[in-house]
């Protein structure tokens, strides 16, 4: 069980790594060596609780004896659970220390793992959910010298010239979070074009805060004050009136219209970037999308080739899942690539990811196989392209919502990716044909594609209805009366 243990704190200190290398930023007032040595240091105390916790227990001690009863099994593992959780929060609990002193980078990474509900240790969730709206700030004193230097005014300047705003209501303490930081620099965000396109599709769907662009410059970024509950809230949802499964559908119709149809993706959605709240007028629940300064501009062949490996992965055609898992990167390894990109096990990609929920069986296997599988995973990382590297990352993070929401791996995601995938794949085919007739063959192959999903998808509700409860119970009884 240590050995386990000790695997799953390599996973989080591997991530660590994966981050730390493939990010060049030092804080101005930090040295590197500082920052990479209190990484080494807290890893290597993380290590050494692990390796020893379980075999610390002093010789003839009442734990001892304990320990080496045989007829105490179940206590024993009992007993054997309680110091794993203790140890799996003391280093929970340094992790976040490491990442509040490090910043920068190291928050990113802290609020990634907290957002794994799917995949760590309860402990290091719990401990590291902090992070995505507590992660340290800089100072007010600090805040002010940069307004000062770059707008040639003072916060209590900036808060008047908003009374006839929306941002008029607001306290100053709203004002000063409106102002973005990251570390001790005020950082810049880019909100790029596309973003505003895609919400204008669904009004209803998403929101982006507006961007005062008279009062921003290169190190400040005035933005409207956004309130809402973070997406992985429950409690708040089911104050609010706001239905959970909605907002979970619409997330992976946000999330699959960027990544599939128009390869312009937000990659940071762990839950403090990602707001929901129930709109007075229509009674409708929204998501409101904060933070677009990590956006991946997919190219159009990986994008074509992504497409057609979920289209494969969905309908469980493992020859054409070993193909395009290949052309993206994954090699020999492309079974391991399958399970991470559908958070699912090697079996259950062979029967189809939609053809049944996850199990606690399976649950319990993704967590183990995350740790048992590292040196593998590790490799992986290496191979694949980075703009698979920033998918994996925000596939990663919405499965830990749709976890801590409990509506994981529903069939109405994969359809609705499904949906996204065929038009995707048809605008392409579209563009590449000069044949009339080859444009309207492809547009009808693909009304029908969707049809057929359409079609399922009714199944689907009426299987779960009440009125299609009725209709199969009226069908076997005129069966068994024949």
């Amino acid at each position: 069980m240590a050995k386990r243990a000790l695997k799953l704190a390599s996973l989080a200190a591997a991530a660590s790594g994966i981050y730390l290398y493939g990010n060049k930023f030092l804080d101005p007032n930090d040295f590197g060596v500082v920052r990479v040595g209190r990484a080494i240091a807290t890893t290597a105390v993380i290590t050494c609780d692990y390796l020893t916790s379980l075999r610390n227990v002093p010789y003839g001690s009442e734990e001892y004896d304990f320990l080496k009863s045989q007829d105490s099994r179940g206590r024993m593992e009992v007993y054997q659970c309680e110091m794993l959780s203790e140890v799996h929060l003391r280093s929970a609990e340094r992790l976040r220390e490491l990442c509040c002193a490090n910043r920068g980078t190291f928050i990113k990474v802290g609020q990634h793992l907290g957002a794994l509900d799917y995949l760590l240790p309860e402990e290091y969730t719990r401990t590291l959910k902090v992070l995505h709206s507590q992660a340290p700030q800089s100072t007010r004193q600090e805040i002010e010298q940069v307004i000062r230097e770059d707008l040639g005014k003072e916060i209590k300047e900036l808060f008047v010239s908003f009374e006839d705003t929306p941002l008029g209501a607001a306290s100053l303490a709203q004002v000063h979070k409106a102002v973005l930081q990251d570390g001790r620099t005020v950082a810049v965000k880019i909100q790029h074009p596309k973003v505003q396109a895609q919400s204008s599709k669904d009004i209803f769907l998403m929101e982006v805060p507006r961007i005062y662009w008279e009062l921003s410059t290169r190190r400040v970024l005035l933005m409207e004050f956004m309130e809402g509950g973070q997406v992985n809230d429950k409690a708040y949802m089911e104050k609010n009136g706001i239905d959970v499964n909605e907002i979970s559908r619409n997330l992976g119709k946000l999330y699959s219209e960027m990544i599939f149809v128009n390869g312009f993706v937000h990659c940071d959605p762990h839950p403090g970037n990602v707001l929901v709240k129930k709109c007075p007028d229509s009674g409708k629940a929204y998501i409101i999308l904060l933070d677009h300064g990590l956006y991946q501009v997919l190219s159009e062949s990986f994008r074509m080739d992504y497409c057609r490996l979920w289209q494969a992965l969905i309908k469980a055609d493992m020859k054409r899942v070993q193909k395009y898992s290949r052309r993206l990167g994954a090699g020999d390894l492309y079974p391991l690539f399958a399970c991470m990109l559908t958070a699912r096990s090697w079996e259950s990609v062979n029967r189809g990811i939609d053809q049944s929920p996850l199990s606690a069986s399976e649950d319990v296997e993704i967590r183990s196989n995350a740790a048992a599988y590292l040196p593998q995973i590790t490799q992986l990382l290496n191979n694949v392209p980075r703009q698979m590297l920033l998918l994996l990352k925000t596939n990663d993070l919405l499965r830990g919502i749709e976890s801590a929401l409990h509506t994981r791996a529903s069939a109405s995601s994969f359809l609705n990716m499904s949906r996204c995938c065929i038009r995707a794949v048809s605008t392409y085919q579209r563009s590449k044909s000069h044949s009339l007739y080859r444009r309207v063959h492809i547009s009808l192959t693909e009304a029908l594609s969707l049809w057929q999903i359409d079609l399922y998808e009714l199944f689907l509700w009426l299987k779960g209805s009440c009125l299609g409860n009725w209709v199969i119970a009226f069908l076997s009884r005129m069966h068994h009366s024949t």
